[in-house]
């Protein structure tokens, strides 16, 4: 804290020593600043709001048959644009403007002035747009004004039939680009099917890609080679039986006299379905639990058979009707063999073909994938276009043929009477703050360019040399007057000052018109 008032009392040493000085400064910049803002010339602000109604009865109606022009952006845009040079250079021909211009370089100032004098504002929810401008000349400014209502009315109809014309041309182009891009398109993926029909995905009959493909194939080997191993095992048993072989360790042993054709055809259903289902679930599930079950009771019921029947000791009897039947069933159980390692052959064949193609197949699905894409994309945009074009056609004749907007002038364009500008008591303040401000800051910047040792502990630390004492100074009486009277001076000049500033704001507030 003791260093800040110390700096502080140097700063005010510094400035008091070049006292005059900051007077001086201040009185000029005070003096000059205000005449010019006395001298300043009154300005009126002439307005005009309007009321855009954009809630057009047709625009439900016709929503869903075709595009309704944008009404809320079509007056944004206007708005925007209002104040664009080609509009102010109509305004200035409106108001005869122009003719005050003298050469090309004067017209660009003028153009320019009315372009950061007019203000256009408003609220997009209430539709309700207020236009400005401020001017020197009251009659001016209405003038002014009133023709920027116009051309802002104006502009918002221009040009709808002439807009939707160019939307229609410009879409029957996009149409007959696109007319020959599906048909390119369709050409390509013509060539393409027929060039790679038997590897496209699916085969063309809706199976799925070449991975889907791929596993069914194997799916089906698997099922084959399963038959296969039931049709060998159903063919050497029946084979055992005419023959007459031993049964192994283990099983039962079954005349063929006591073999009930249709227990053994449920038993080997049963066991078909009991490994069908073991090659999709565990044992727990309850499917095949279930299976077991009914297989184990199927063969206990031809177990029973077996035992409750004696076998026959005539020796004819391997020549009775049954040895015919197993004959006859082993003929079918041969035959179906035959015709299962005939299907086991051609889904090995056809696994060898998927597996060979299976580096190029991917590609493949790729270029046809890409081809569908833009066939599809193509095809879709035409659609759209065509769509589009109908929907421009009548957005246009409905543009054209009805006003879709509506125009209210709520407050139209008056002469003011009274001023607007400029604010003489805020510049006059300002004025005076700037001048107290430019004297204290030349006092100072005079006592850095002049430095002097205001106190003994400054004269210390510049030069690093002791300092043994301080000379107090002996006015004399001559001089102790000349300095009151300094100081008296000082004291009047400066209250003169505030009360020159008092006595300008009184005169301000009185004749707000000067």
């Amino acid at each position: 804290m003791a260093e800040i008032t110390a700096v502080l009392l140097n700063f005010l040493k510094a400035i008091g020593k070049y006292r005059w000085h900051a007077v001086v400064i201040t009185w000029v910049v005070a003096l000059i600043g205000w005449v010019v803002v006395l001298r300043l010339p009154n300005q009126y602000e002439a307005s005009a709001r309007v009321y855009v109604d954009t809630q057009s009865i047709l625009k439900p109606l016709l929503s869903s048959m075709t595009t309704v022009p944008n009404l809320e952006q079509q007056v944004m845009f206007m708005r925007r644009t209002l104040i664009s040079r080609p509009n102010v250079e109509r305004l200035m021909r409106m108001v005869d403007l122009d003719v005050k211009a003298k050469d090309s370089k004067e017209h660009d100032k003028i153009v320019d002035e009315l372009m950061s004098q007019i203000k256009v504002s408003g609220t997009e929810r209430d539709d309700i747009y207020t236009l400005t401008y401020v001017s020197d000349n009251p009659k001016l400014g209405k003038d002014v004004v009133s023709s920027l209502l116009t051309i802002f009315v104006e502009g918002s109809f221009s040009g709808k039939k002439q807009d939707s014309e160019k939307a229609v041309q410009f879409i029957d182009d996009q149409i007959k680009t696109y007319e020959e891009k599906l048909a390119a398109a369709e050409n390509s993926l013509k060539e393409f099917k027929l060039k790679n029909l038997g590897m496209l995905p699916g085969g063309g009959s809706g199976t799925g890609d070449f991975g889907g493909q791929l596993q069914t194939a194997n799916d089906q080997l698997s099922q084959a080679r399963l038959e296969l191993a039931e049709a060998e095992q159903a063919r050497n048993a029946i084979r055992r039986q005419i023959d007459g072989e031993p049964a192994k360790p283990g099983t039962v042993t079954v005349d063929p006299a006591l073999v009930d054709p249709e227990l053994e055809a449920r038993i080997a259903q049963a066991q078909k379905n009991l490994d069908n289902l073991r090659l999709q679930y565990t044992e727990q599930h309850p499917d095949v639990i279930a299976n077991r079950r009914l297989l184990d009771q199927l063969l206990a019921q031809k177990a029973d058979l077996a035992k409750n029947k004696k076998r026959s000791l005539d020796p004819g009897a391997s020549y009775s009707p049954m040895l015919q039947q197993l004959n006859v069933s082993l003929s079918q159980a041969e035959a179906r063999v035959a015709s299962m390692r005939a299907r086991v052959a051609e889904y090995e064949n056809r696994v060898a073909r998927l597996r060979n193609q299976s580096t190029t197949a991917p590609e493949i699905e790729a270029q046809f994938a890409q081809l569908n894409r833009d066939y599809t994309v193509n095809r879709e945009n035409y659609q759209k276009l065509v769509e589009r074009r109908e929907s421009a056609r009548l957005s246009g004749d409905l543009s054209s043929a009805t006003d879709m907007l509506q125009f209210r002038v709520i407050d139209p364009p008056t002469v003011p009477n009274h001023p607007s500008g400029p604010n003489r008591l805020r510049l006059f303040s300002l004025v005076f703050v700037g001048a107290l401000v430019a004297g204290l800051a030349v006092a100072f910047l005079m006592s850095q360019l002049r430095p002097t040792f205001l106190s003994q502990s400054t004269l210390r630390d510049v030069t690093g040399l002791p300092v043994l004492g301080s000379i107090g100074m002996n006015w004399t009486p001559e001089q102790t007057v000349k300095r009151k009277r300094r100081l008296f001076a000082l004291a009047s000049s400066v209250l003169l000052l505030f009360g020159a500033y008092g006595i300008g704001m009184a005169a301000i507030l009185v004749r707000p018109t000067l």
